[in-house]
């Protein structure tokens, strides 16, 4: 099996159309049976310079249509209504100046996100509700001036008065001020331009001017609304709670009585009644009197029991309270002055001596006194511990009576304990509401604002709209715009054939080559003549074409046709002949057009005989071929013209003149009839090694090319390729098509090229 691949020049493997399906049929000189244009594998994505050429195409079109926009948007820009914009600057801060120190019922604005608050007094001040309050403060629904300059019918009588009337143009007014309203916050600060626009400089100024105080005015009235809703919501939880508050009170009360539960103070200290919640009751007061007591005398009672309890184990005399007794001190002094004046004595005299008897005497009486004062002394040291301990006894029985009624009481203070506590609970909150109504009261009269005007709107000097430039640079991207849409579309919609290209992409067909349209005034055999000129070099071009079209080189029979008459078939035809015929070929040009031939008058020739004449069996080759030159080109035109061309070119005769013109002739080129309308070309174009395709460029429609193709392949014809006649270079520009037809050999050439030209 052959291998369906070819190599160009840069050794880069391209594959044949049918490439992986199988080879395409061959005829007798290897030719293929259709051949279809060769694909590039490694395509780019966008091939920039074939959008190049559409616009290059259609650069009439789309000038056309910038020129157009232009010419609109001068004329659109003059009509248009001067615009003036009148800007206000406002200041937004997050947090309004604390003139208190309470805080405000509003939420703290700190605490939120930057952006969503800013973002969110930018919909406040677009919102209809201001664009509502500006309509009615600045009373512009009754405003003539405004009404007028704002392109608004003011109307007068009594149907502009009516209320459904003023409704609807007070819908109408806010609308319009919320159309034409402008908020621009500058970026990185807290400044916010404020900007409306009319056809009145002046009633710019004044909206806008009217916005930036009705919101401030709006934010103000937000704030006192939310702290009159604070303080009414006060009020009416101050009237609950102060009545939740006195039914505690009266059921404490009520309780204490039934109970005889009395309280006497408010506890502060340590001594507090832990059942009485906050204060203390009688009895727990008495008990705490009493434990006082009873602790302080069972002090003195241990005091006076220890002491007792040392005069009993110790002599008396050496007792403290006896020796430091004062009567027992003067006593003691008197015995000691008696007993030293009876020891001096008794030096003198005898101790019966009545003296020495009453010294004695007197210092015994001393003695008596002093043992007297001492168990006096001990005496009232045992009374008072007895009534020390008599008075702890005493005590001690009170106290234990009074714990009885203590806890007694206890366990009736629980409920009351119960009712005290919602007692405290109540008036606390009712405390702390009354505290925070009164806050609320003094915060709510302080109108401190967290937005300020910065700058007021003036009337602006001159028209911010319409901006001459920007609308010309707006029309001209779209006139570019429409206009390359519509060369796109009218690409997409063109049938016509206007460059290689469009063949190869609509066609599906290999181009052979394309010629160049004629300079008027110069006839195509003229063309030919000129070895030098571009329309010759086309058909040098199509003639290599034709010798690489098959393995074997040019195929040895080739039929020229085309879809409709007056395409350049017939020179085609010719000029293929004549360039195979310079090369040393032996070439036979055959006219097989039964119907319309126009070969002989091309070449001169005589029409007498011809290809009609050897398919009807009334001549044979060698009477009817002609040599109209020296050379290698011989031919033999159409002859008289048939009744039934279709049934002469379908019969025997015609593939035995093919196989006797092969034996004696290199190459036959036959120049056949149109393919649209008769069966005469399929019924040629199936005997034949190779068929070349012939279109006019702007000529032929792609739906004729496409039915003439068609009508080709059905007759099982070999198409080598097709051939744009007619084709406008410097129009369409075509990349290397260009370059060489526009090629010259020298001045003389390009001299004559101009005076062609």
């Amino acid at each position: 099996m052959a291998d369906d691949r070819i190599f160009g020049e840069d050794d880069e493997p391209r594959r044949l159309p049918g490439a992986g399906r199988g080879l395409a049929p061959r005829g007798p000189d290897g030719a293929v049976d259709v051949w279809r244009p060769e694909r590039v594998v490694d395509e780019p994505a966008i091939d920039l310079a074939q959008y190049w050429r559409l616009l290059f195409k259609y650069r009439f079109v789309i000038a056309a249509c910038f020129i157009g926009a232009i010419v609109l948007g001068v004329a659109a820009t003059l009509l248009m209504t001067p615009i003036y914009t009148a800007t206000t600057t406002i200041q937004i801060d997050r947090e309004s100046a604390r003139v208190l120190e309470t805080s405000d019922v509003s939420p703290n604005a700190a605490a939120m996100q930057a952006e969503e608050f800013f973002q969110t007094q930018y919909g406040l001040i677009r919102s209809r509700s201001l664009a509502q309050r500006v309509a009615e403060s600045e009373g512009l629904a009754a405003d003539a001036r405004f009404l007028q300059a704002m392109g608004m019918a003011s109307g007068d009588g009594a149907a502009a008065a009516a209320p459904a009337s003023l409704a609807r143009r007070q819908d109408a007014v806010v609308g319009m001020l919320q159309a034409n309203l402008g908020v621009q916050p500058a970026r990185g600060s807290r400044l916010v331009n404020i900007t409306f626009d009319s056809p009145d400089p002046v009633q710019s100024a004044r909206i806008a001017n009217a916005f930036a105080v009705n919101f401030i005015q709006a934010n103000l009235d937000r704030k006192f609304d939310s702290s009159s809703y604070a303080r009414d919501f006060l009020e009416q939880r101050l009237a609950q709670t102060k009545t939740r508050l006195e039914e505690a009170e009266r059921s404490l009360v009520a309780y204490a009585q039934q109970q005889g539960i009395i309280n006497v103070d408010e506890t502060t200290a340590a001594g507090a009644d832990p059942s009485g919640g906050g204060a203390r009751s009688l009895a727990a007061n008495d008990l705490l009197a009493l434990n006082s007591s009873l602790t302080r005398v069972r002090a003195e009672r241990i005091a006076a029991e220890q002491k007792w309890n040392q005069v009993n184990s110790s002599s008396l005399m050496s007792l403290p309270e006896v020796l430091q007794n004062p009567a027992i001190q003067r006593l003691t002094e008197n015995r000691a002055t008696l007993n030293a004046e009876y020891q001096q004595k008794l030096s003198i005299y005898r101790p019966e001596f009545p003296e020495m008897l009453q010294l004695k005497a007197r210092i015994d009486e001393t003695d008596s006194q002093i043992r007297t004062l001492a168990n006096e002394i001990r005496s009232s040291i045992r009374q008072n511990y007895q009534a020390v301990l008599g008075q702890e006894r005493a005590l001690q029985a009170q106290v234990n009576g009074l714990k009885g009624d203590v806890l007694d009481l206890r366990s009736r203070s629980i409920q009351y304990n119960i009712l005290q506590r919602e007692v405290d609970t109540t008036r606390s909150l009712y405390d702390g509401l009354l505290q925070r109504y009164k806050e609320v009261g003094v915060a709510g009269g302080i109108t401190a604002n967290n937005i300020s005007i910065v700058d007021r709107a003036r009337p602006p000097g001159g028209p911010s709209k319409p901006n001459m430039m920007l609308n010309l640079a707006i029309a001209a991207i779209l006139g570019l715009g429409f206009g390359v849409l519509l060369a796109f579309a009218m690409e997409a919609l063109d049938q016509s054939l206007s460059t290689p290209e469009d063949v190869e992409s609509k066609l599906d067909v290999a181009v052979l080559g394309a010629v160049p349209i004629l300079p008027r005034g110069q006839t195509p055999v003229e063309a030919l003549a000129d070895l030098r000129s571009g329309f010759a070099e086309a058909y040098y071009s199509l003639r290599t074409a034709l010798q690489f079209s098959t393995p074997n080189g040019a195929p040895s029979t080739l039929f020229v046709t085309s879809a409709r008459p007056g395409e350049g078939k017939s020179t085609t035809a010719l000029a293929i002949a004549e360039n195979f015929a310079r090369i040393g070929h032996r070439v036979l040009l055959v006219d097989v057009d039964l119907r319309k031939p126009s070969m002989h008058r091309l070449l001169g020739a005589n029409n007498d005989r011809g290809m009609s004449s050897i398919l009807s069996g009334s001549a044979s080759l060698s009477d009817v071929v002609q040599r109209p030159e020296d050379g290698g080109l011989w031919f033999i035109p159409c002859g008289p013209l048939p009744p039934n061309p279709a049934e002469l070119l379908s019969g025997a005769r015609v593939q035995g003149f093919l196989d006797e013109s092969r034996r004696r002739f290199d190459i036959v080129v036959i120049d056949g009839p149109p393919t649209l309308g008769f069966a005469d070309a399929p019924a040629m174009a199936a005997n034949v090694a190779g068929t070349v395709f012939v279109i006019e460029a702007n000529g032929t429609r792609r739906g004729q090319a496409r039915g003439a193709l068609a009508r080709l392949r059905m007759g099982r014809a070999r198409i080598l390729g097709a051939v744009l006649t007619k084709f406008n270079t410097k129009s369409s520009a075509y990349g290397a098509y260009d370059y060489a037809y526009d090629y010259a050999y020298g001045a003389d050439s390009n001299a004559d090229r101009k005076a062609d030209t």
